[in-house]
């Protein structure tokens, strides 16, 4: 087994259509207005950037995400990944009655040499931190949205 290696999916129910959740998650330059664990966010181009994040454990990961796939109609937003992960991480949106669900998948290498020697004994609690990054992501998002929805 490759304890380095990392496959990670979360589901997210939010109370917005799929058109506003789009282009919210499409906005990778202002995720840190809502996702706390996001502590910045350099643009590099108009298809890429560099990321910088962190969960409770401490420590940061920076990585370069470039945009491989942004398909609206298909609701899939998709990056590659380089720096101290290294793979790849998706976004599938679709309709689920008013609202919307969204699907992240991610599967990455650690290739930061401090997480990397802690591969094995560290695991569980990278694994819960990732979980814990997710979970602040999903409220952070749901508030952004429902504070900029327009009354009807």
């Amino acid at each position: 087994m490759d304890w380095t290696y990392y496959r990670f999916r979360s589901l997210w129910i939010l109370a917005a259509p799929a058109d506003d959740v789009y282009d919210v998650l499409a906005d990778a330059e202002n995720y840190d207005r809502w996702w706390p664990q996001v502590r910045e966010v350099t643009r590099i181009d108009d298809r890429s950037g560099i990321i910088r994040i962190r969960s409770l454990l401490p420590y940061d990961l920076v990585f370069t995400a470039r945009e491989v796939r942004r398909d609206r109609a298909a609701g899939v937003l998709e990056i590659a990944m380089t720096g101290d992960v290294d793979g790849w991480a998706r976004w599938t949106l679709t309709s689920e009655g008013s609202g919307t669900r969204a699907r992240y998948d991610q599967e990455v290498h650690v290739t930061k040499p401090l997480l990397r020697r802690l591969a094995v004994p560290g695991r569980p609690a990278f694994r819960a931190n990732h979980a814990l990054m997710m979970r602040a992501g999903r409220r952070g998002l749901a508030a952004y949205l429902g504070a900029n929805q327009q009354p009807v």
